[in-house]
């Protein structure tokens, strides 16, 4: 891999690990290409759009079958074009850190005369890949809560427009799981709210581990959760529910002074009904029933629409 560093004060920095055949490029082409490539990257700040933008432009200058960009995380992926055999590697840094790793592919070797005009337009995208990093990183926590790092409301509102629709065009079953920490008052008034944070942390966790990658998980406001379950009828939603109640109420969180807490939740469960005009707050409204009814029928149970008790 051939690194790639800037800096606010300082010109990239190139260690090439190989020597390839010169293939002439004018300065002016590159220049002028470049001026193109920036206006473009400066339309958009989604991180996909400014890759395709870098592929695009490139092309006149620099034959490139395929582009693929890995963030730090190395789990997310963006790709432009098509994988080929013969491959160049970027990691891309600033002052600030590692933003990634991007390969370029094509099915002849670079020469040096490409690389050069490669790492000049690299030097215009770094900085346009930091600011959609940095938009898309802010988009995503604007939608979590910082406490459970699970979705906040604003992020259920804009699943529900989503999901909702698309269950209903496709005549597929959704659910809805309202959960809510049994006495979790009394939690905070015996052992404190940083415990009392703790139970939400670790119910927050459980739900996700229960939960299918399918699902969506959330925040729904002080001690209560929601979880949307894609293409999921009544059972299954029963089913996900009782595993759910079944794994929080055999949790024990440890207290320094000895003892633990064992919280529980109540669950209430609403399902669409196809063939009717639904909307969200139908479904939220039937869930939030149920679950008054599992917290007045004795708490830590799954309650369903129809009013019946489901906990084995």
């Amino acid at each position: 891999m051939r690194d790639f560093i800037m800096s606010n004060s300082s010109k990239p920095l190139i260690k090439p690990q190989h020597s390839i055949p010169v293939m002439p490029a004018t300065q002016e082409t590159r220049l002028i290409a470049q001026v193109k490539l920036l206006q473009a990257l400066q339309s958009s700040l989604n991180i996909q759009d400014v890759l395709s933008s870098f592929f695009k432009h490139i092309q006149p200058l620099v034959s490139v079958s395929g582009l693929v960009l890995t963030l730090k995380d190395k789990e997310t992926n963006f790709k432009a074009g098509r994988n080929s055999i013969h491959s160049c590697n970027y990691g891309l840094n600033t002052e600030e850190g590692y933003l990634g790793e991007i390969v370029m592919t094509r099915s002849r070797r670079f020469t040096e005369d490409e690389l050069m005009t490669i790492e000049m337009f690299i030097g215009s995208l770094v900085f346009a890949l930091r600011n959609a990093i940095r938009y898309q990183e802010a988009l995503t926590l604007a939608l979590l809560d910082p406490l459970t790092l699970l979705g906040n409301r604003a992020a259920l509102e804009s699943s529900i427009k989503r999901e909702l629709p698309f269950a209903v065009r496709h005549h597929q079953d959704l659910s809805i799981l309202m959960i809510d920490v049994d006495f979790f008052k009394s939690i905070n008034d015996s052992y404190g709210h940083d415990k009392g944070d703790h139970v939400l942390r670790e119910i927050a966790k459980t739900i996700q581990t229960i939960c299918r990658e399918t699902d969506l998980t959330f925040r729904y406001g002080g001690e209560e959760f929601l979880v949307i379950l894609r293409n999921t009828n009544l059972q299954g939603a029963q089913i996900i529910a009782e595993r759910l109640r079944q794994q929080i109420a055999s949790t024990a969180i440890p207290l320094r002074e000895g003892g633990a807490i064992r919280p529980t939740v109540s669950i209430g469960i609403s399902t669409l009904y196809q063939g009717q005009k639904e909307k969200a707050a139908d479904l939220f409204k039937r869930a939030d029933i149920a679950l008054y009814n599992a917290k007045s029928s004795g708490r830590n149970c799954v309650m369903h629409e129809n009013l019946e008790t489901v906990t084995e």
